[in-house]
């Protein structure tokens, strides 16, 4: 039997942390008598998962807003952390997103400056390993076609699971929509739609490295495109596809595994989205890649008032936000001590962060 003391001084997410970091820790293995204690220890581990750095096997843990409040601190929409990387010698930016199972377009757009094929050695990179999530309490997949990125929600668990993704290109738009995962097929054979079959010079292309659906396939009910994987990763995070939805090839055998048929999913097209996390308010605004938005500065400030946030922000921080687009989640709670920085430890603003210092 343990005995276990818990410091007046302690934090409880600390002490909880302590706990579970411990190589000796199991929870079944514990046996405690107090009943208090034992209760006491639940609500310790349970603050612990849904903490916003708490991220088990991939999947992050989350907390929607209560229904028709404009502001619940206790919501925790913000998932991940950045990270830190000292650019190798033989390192490229497309190397480094795969990496950190990012798609290129999240490093091309915090660092446009820097040449993707050869960023300088020894260059410290901010790694943008955090995200807002969508706006849509569900259970199933969402695919953000304007950040380029898949979210597949487990809401019993409340538990999150992200990968970055490659989309249709310019006249070949992904579409947007609800839909619901129609097949799966492993080693799928690509029966090319007739407006490609000039192009690859055939009508069926069977399994190979040659297939760009490469070795997984879940079809999108009621039409031609599906989610699959990819013979070119470096096609994930950018605009290449003829409307089909690519990811990595590791990406894609883990998410199979886990989509079942008949998995909703809803295609999204959402550049600005507003995250809670700590009690804090963040904006992580994108690119306008399909170019659907006439006047993106006011599309932003109508979100802001439809969300009842305007007199909850910064608004000089809001701004600057919506002027870089660079996709990094930004605190822009109203406070007189807050500056335009990620969520997480780093303390370097952006400007500096794209210079590499």
């Amino acid at each position: 039997m343990y005995s276990i003391k818990i410091p007046r001084s302690l934090r409880v997410d600390q002490f909880v942390r302590e706990m579970v970091s411990s190589d000796c820790f199991l929870i079944a293995d514990v046996k405690i008598f107090n009943k208090k204690l034992n209760m006491l220890c639940l609500v310790l581990m349970l603050l612990f998962l849904y903490s916003p750095c708490y991220a088990a096997g991939g999947a992050y843990a989350y907390l929607f807003p209560q229904k028709g409040k404009s502001f619940d601190p206790r919501a925790n929409t913000v998932i991940g952390f950045p990270k830190k990387h000292i650019v190798a010698k033989n390192d490229t930016l497309l190397d480094i997103a795969r990496n950190y199972k990012l798609g290129f377009n999240e490093m091309e757009d915090l660092y446009p400056a820097v040449d993707e094929w050869v960023p300088p050695a020894g260059m410290e990179l901010v790694v943008p390993t955090q995200w807002v999530l969508p706006d849509r309490d569900v259970d199933g997949i969402i695919i953000n076609i304007a950040e380029m990125r898949l979210y597949y929600f487990m809401k019993k668990m409340h538990m999150v699971r992200t990968y970055p993704i490659g989309i249709g290109r310019q006249g070949w738009h992904t579409p947007t929509g609800s839909f619901r995962i129609s097949t799966k097929r492993v080693h799928p054979t690509w029966f090319v739609p007739k407006s490609l079959q000039k192009k690859y010079n055939t009508a069926v292309m069977p399994p190979g490295p040659q297939n760009p659906l490469g070795d997984y396939c879940m079809n999108l009910s009621n039409t031609d495109y599906g989610v699959h994987g990819t013979n070119f990763p470096w096609a994930v995070g950018r605009l290449v596809t003829h409307g089909c939805i690519r990811l990595y090839p590791e990406d894609i055998k883990t998410l199979f595994e886990y989509v079942k048929l008949g998995t909703p999913v809803e295609i999204i097209y959402q550049p600005i989205k507003f995250g809670t996390v700590s009690g804090k308010i963040y904006v992580e605004v994108h690119r306008d890649i399909y170019k659907k938005i006439p006047d993106f500065n006011a599309y932003g400030h109508q979100l802001l008032r439809e969300k009842g946030l305007t007199g909850r922000v910064d608004m000089d921080k809001f701004e600057e936000a919506l002027s870089l687009r660079d996709g990094l989640p930004v605190n822009i709670t109203r406070s007189e001590h807050n500056s335009v920085e990620p969520a997480g430890q780093f303390t370097d603003s952006v400007s500096d962060r794209m210079g590499g210092s």
